[in-house]
């Protein structure tokens, strides 16, 4: 057929390299605009946008008219000459040369107007589509990237914990209760204990899977569905714990601003920020915490936790993330480890990401004794006949070791300046939303 498209297929995000030669390429239509005898096509492929440009005057009648039945979103294949134009988005365009239609794509839902959050989340298998949220989605690609790099070539295995529990690690209140044949069970709102019984085995290791939390907010920090990595570590304490995990948001940010300069320009994210942040971060303790609140007109007391109009204000003093370090043992979970100097307070500390984003990592050096976890156990009431096995990591070969879990929306909401984390994961569960 007259038109068709037989060139070397090559990616958008390849033009570079073909400059001068004729290719296709396989997207869909962005959007269309016409001045008589010329259209100018601008197609998508996933890996970048191109201006197509279709000269009445260059090319047949039929792939002139074939140009002028797209609408938006038609799949098609588009070949034609490579040309370097620093005017034209991404720096370059196609001179068309022929045209071949897929499918001539239905009115499209979402136009190139505004349109109000509800519609787009109904709608976010076609949202996912623009170029804002293609970009986060990359972004998104690129943080896991980072990530494993960086534990991956520092020693740590990957192990998978499961999703079905019989137990919580921290509140079973938060979590979605569901029948294991005939027994009750649970999805999972951490991998971590699951974790330190492989890090007594491999030394050093991580997980990176789903976790769940019925917890009923409605902010824009939280999901009822999101992801977590979580790192275990066999004789490191807590220094060095806190040491790891800025040097992991550290490489993670430093990989982002060099590889997704494109999608950060979409996103019109401020890197001069985020290239504030590798390095040392700033901590803080929990008592210096609640005096500099209550000096600043919070009305806090020692023993309480922080909300997000606190965590704002204390990490709003600094370019970096911010650690907030031993919080009041009363308000954390049963396993982390009193300072030996004060038992009040736990080693942990959680992750302040900067801008407003709240607390991204959070993490603790874990309690090694078994008289002292076994305490725990019954100050909890936690049922020995599913932590038993937990227990037993104290009674064979117990070491000091730490752990840490960095929730990935938060932190690719944070790199990416997002106004609510629902746009960070490609199909959100939020509290009111199971759809689509």
């Amino acid at each position: 057929m007259e038109g068709t498209c037989v060139a070397q297929v090559v990616n958008i995000g390849q033009l570079h390299q073909h400059v001068g030669s004729s290719v296709t390429i396989e997207g869909w239509l962005y959007n269309k605009r016409s001045s008589g005898k010329i259209h100018f096509l601008q197609v998508r492929d996933g890996t970048g946008l191109v201006q197509c440009v279709v000269v009445k005057s260059a090319v047949t009648p039929e792939i002139f008219e074939r140009s002028g039945l797209l609408t938006q979103e038609s799949s098609c294949r588009v070949s034609g000459l490579v040309r370097q134009d620093d005017r034209a988005p991404g720096g370059y365009e196609l001179d068309v040369e022929g045209i071949e239609i897929v499918q001539i794509a239905q009115e499209y839902p979402i136009t190139h107007k505004e349109h109000g959050v509800d519609f787009l989340m109904d709608h976010r298998h076609l949202w996912l589509r623009v170029p804002r949220q293609r970009a986060i989605m990359r972004v998104r690609a690129e943080v896991q990237r980072a990530i494993f790099d960086f534990l991956d070539n520092r020693g740590f295995t990957r192990v998978d914990p499961p999703i079905l529990t019989p137990s919580s690690c921290e509140d079973t209140t938060e979590l979605f209760q569901t029948k294991y044949f005939d027994e009750e069970a649970y999805l999972t709102q951490s991998g971590q204990m699951y974790m330190e019984a492989a890090a007594m085995s491999l030394g050093r290791v991580y997980s990176f899977g789903p976790c769940f939390r019925a917890e009923k907010s409605k902010t824009r920090r939280h999901l009822i569905e999101f992801w977590m990595v979580e790192p275990e570590m066999a004789y490191v304490d807590h220094d060095e714990n806190l040491r790891i995990q800025e040097q992991l948001v550290s490489h993670v940010v430093e990989h982002v601003l060099h590889h997704c300069e494109a999608e950060l320009h979409t996103l019109g994210r401020d890197v001069e920020k985020l290239a504030k942040v590798p390095g040392s971060f700033p901590r803080m303790s929990y008592d210096d915490a609640i005096a500099w609140l209550r000096k600043n007109g919070f009305d806090i007391e020692w023993g309480d936790d922080f909300g997000a109009p606190h965590e704002t204000a204390l990490a709003g003093q600094y370019d970096q993330p911010l650690f907030i370090e031993r919080y009041p043992t009363k308000i954390k979970a049963f396993y982390m480890q009193p300072d030996p100097l004060r038992p009040e307070v736990v080693l942990c500390a959680d992750m302040l990401a900067p801008e407003g984003y709240g607390e991204i990592v959070g993490g603790s050096q874990r309690i090694a004794d078994y008289e002292l976890l076994n305490a725990r156990f019954e100050e909890h009431h936690l049922p020995r006949d599913t932590y038993a096995w937990y227990l037993d990591l104290r009674r064979y070969g117990s070491v000091p070791h730490s752990g840490f879990g960095l929730g990935l929306e938060r932190t690719i909401a944070w790199i990416c300046g997002l106004e609510h984390i629902r746009e960070a994961i490609a199909f959100p569960r939020t509290l009111y939303r199971l759809y689509p």
